[in-house]
């Protein structure tokens, strides 16, 4: 038995894995029989009924433009400093209390601060989110640039590689598993950072639903919608952040 499992296919154990969740929850369920953890066929037809209805679709299409817009400024701003941070000691002694002091400000304060003094606007919201998630990056990319092998780099001036070139052939694939890391831990935090902005200051967006499925105690949509959104979020990475991975990785053997 033991070695048939160890023999089973990496996805056909992930597809074994979701299921014996889904067992799980629908054998607690059912066990508890109450409205505050209901059973996954009454949260699949919540689910349903929220696409039909377009209430989903409309309210996770708003919260994915923001996550969209907010990671982007965050990952180019951060790669940016992150190098400038990795190449120069000055400047990065200089800034180093800057990031640990930003590094460890509550999110949930960074949220209300920024609407305290710019309003419950929409760049309040995305200013928000970048603040709590640029340190990461910024501290990431930093380490990935003081790890690049110096040889290399020598060794690139000696045969008179241009700028691009020595980007692509010799710091990109260094620097390549840093950036993914950044990548995918920024993902996991910034949509986190995103129902608590919607929650407290927006109008429309899966944090806002949420704060109204709570008030109302309405547990199936809070499923619903966070299956919804981990569901998304998943996509990306399969989609996404796997393939662009293996294809900058081919260069190893």
């Amino acid at each position: 038995m033991l070695n048939q499992f160890y023999r089973m296919h990496p996805r056909a154990l992930s597809g074994l894995s979701l299921l014996l969740l889904l067992v799980i929850w629908h054998l607690l369920a059912a066990a508890l029989h109450s409205n505050t953890l209901p059973l996954p066929l009454t949260v699949a037809a919540v689910f349903w009924q929220a696409i039909e209805s377009g209430e989903l679709p409309y309210h996770l299409g708003v919260t994915l433009l923001r996550l969209i817009g907010s990671f982007t400024i965050a990952m180019l701003l951060g790669c940016a400093l992150g190098v400038m941070l990795g190449k120069n000691r000055q400047l990065d002694a200089f800034f180093d209390n800057w990031l640990v002091i930003f590094l460890n400000i509550p999110a949930l304060v960074t949220i209300i601060l920024c609407y305290v003094w710019f309003g419950l606007v929409e760049s309040a919201a995305i200013l928000a989110v970048v603040i709590n998630k640029l340190p990461n990056v910024i501290v990431t990319i930093r380490e990935g640039t003081r790890a690049l092998d110096k040889d290399l780099l020598e060794m690139a001036q000696c045969y008179r590689f241009s700028r691009k070139k020595t980007f692509l052939h010799v710091i990109w694939p260094q620097l390549h598993p840093f950036v993914m890391a950044a990548t995918r831990s920024g993902l996991a935090l910034i949509w986190k950072i995103i129902l608590v902005v919607e929650l407290l200051g927006r109008s429309n967006g899966m944090g806002y639903q949420l704060h109204i499925f709570f008030q109302l105690f309405d547990v199936a949509s809070i499923l619903a919608y966070t299956i919804a959104f981990v569901t998304l979020i998943q996509m990306l990475e399969l989609l996404l952040l796997k393939p662009l991975d293996r294809r900058a990785q081919r260069w190893r053997r």
